[in-house]
């Protein structure tokens, strides 16, 4: 945390490192006039202090104006270039035409082209949705947003890219004599997947300034500073961001028809399924869509919440998970997996489920849970099973192996599992089982939601 006593010379050193990094991002995002004669912040420490406050404030941290460590961790996470205060506000009243023009001045070698014009055409259309806007995209002739990849610093643009992570993209509003200029930085991994930067949640965002908005500090909202990974097939704008652009231009002319929301699962259906289960810390979680329950055993309490109120950068219909031995969370969806310290998305994630050992051609996990007695995860996939040693972080020999002959009983398939109180809980439909992985035998057999007290 800094300020800081400390007298020990490393720490000294890290809290200077922490100073000079908070230094950058607040004066790049939090842009403040300088005094005369004055000599960046530090010789204006009231001055420091009241813009990491405001920064705390946006991000919804606890405001201490100190470099504590949660406010690291948001300045670390990679975001957008655009300031989220000073001279880039609610641009009214934003372009004066409704007929607009766009073109890719060039493309990434991360993607191929036909992709990169897939992802800036839907990035286009999720506008176009919510407002009385069009866009058209021309080649050759004068256009109103250019679309270009570049890096570092780049022609006559005031804004410079950092290399990798860091800032992802920024772009200029309406009154800006830039207007109309989404930059994306082509040091960034861009892809159309769930894997690194979705291209089309990225340029969404850029466009929404280029449009005229501000940053949100809602963190749910498309328009937040920090990169969110979301399901790219999923409609990202929120109402937070559609009020925004509303502002502006007015609603659609021509509004799409509402999509039928997917219903909410009643807790007591007894045909009740689950896409996945995993522990946290004393409690259990039951996910299925884009919900979850969370089941407190000794209290007999139950809450419903939507996943993205704890996880807002996993997506729907996560398929396995489990807590593993240092307390994080693992998810799964596909081929890649998330890993979560409580709230807290480790960098470097979602990676691809080959770094866990599993050969190319498994292609998703059905069910995940740890011995805790052992330190041995079990994954389930399809009619066979793997088992992954959690301090060696490697898979272990002799597998994968079938299910039915080491969990009898169960079937050919699981579609969740979990441990509590030294058993194995295995799902699969609107069954689960109660299963001795020492004695290899069924105790018993239950309904899936017996522990919601249905």
């Amino acid at each position: 945390m800094v300020p800081s006593n400390n007298d020990d010379d490393d720490d000294d050193d890290d809290d200077d490192d922490d100073v000079k990094s908070a230094e950058e991002y607040l004066n790049q995002f939090y842009e403040q006039e300088n005094e005369p004669q004055q000599r960046g912040w530090k010789s204006n420490k009231s001055s420091f202090v009241e813009k990491i406050q405001q920064m705390q404030g946006f991000f919804g941290l606890n405001v201490t104006g100190m470099i504590d460590t949660d406010t690291m961790k948001v300045m670390e996470q990679p975001r957008c270039g655009v300031p989220d205060i000073g001279q880039y506000v609610l641009a009214l009243p934003g372009w004066e035409k409704t007929k607009l023009t766009y073109r890719i001045v060039n493309y990434t070698p991360d993607m191929k082209q036909a992709d990169v014009d897939t992802s800036i055409q839907k990035a286009f259309e999720i506008w176009s949705a919510v407002t009385p806007l069009t866009f058209s995209r021309v080649y050759e002739e004068t256009a109103d947003f250019y679309i270009v990849f570049v890096t570092g610093a780049h022609g006559n643009c005031p804004r410079r890219f950092d290399g990798p992570l860091g800032v992802l993209g920024h772009a200029f509003p309406p009154s800006d004599p830039f207007r109309g200029n989404v930059h994306l930085d082509d040091d960034e991994n861009w892809t159309a997947s769930l894997v690194q930067f979705n291209l089309m949640l990225v340029a969404t965002h850029e466009i929404g300034h280029a449009l005229g908005l501000a940053h949100s500090g809602d963190p749910r909202a498309l328009m937040f500073p920090n990169y969110k990974l979301m399901e790219p097939i999923d409609f990202p704008l929120t109402q937070d961001d559609i009020d925004g652009i509303q502002a502006i231009y007015g609603p659609s002319r021509n509004p799409p028809k509402k999509p039928v929301k997917p219903s909410i699962p009643k807790a007591c259906d007894p045909k009740m399924t689950f896409d996945a289960i995993t522990t946290m810390r004393r409690e259990i979680i039951f996910l299925r869509g884009r919900h979850l329950w969370r089941v407190y055993p000794s209290h007999s309490e139950v809450d419903f919440e939507s996943i993205s109120t704890f996880w807002p950068s996993l997506p729907s219909n996560i398929q396995a998970a489990y807590e593993n031995m240092k307390d994080q969370l693992l998810f799964f969806k596909d081929n890649h997996f998330w890993v979560f310290s409580g709230l807290q998305m480790q960098p470097g994630y979602p990676q691809t489920i080959d770094h866990l050992g599993f050969p190319q051609h498994i292609k998703k996990i059905d069910a995940a849970a740890l011995d805790k007695n052992t330190g041995k995860t079990y994954f389930f996939v399809g009619n066979k099973y793997w088992r992954y040693d959690e301090n060696n972080q490697s898979m272990d020999k002799g597998y994968p192996r079938k299910i039915r002959e080491d969990f009898p009983a169960i079937g050919q398939k699981v579609d969740a599992a979990f441990q509590h109180n030294g058993s194995f809980y295995l799902f699969r439909g609107s069954k689960q089982w109660q299963f001795d992985l020492n004695a290899k035998r069924v105790i018993c057999v239950m309904n899936s939601n017996s522990w919601f007290s249905c």
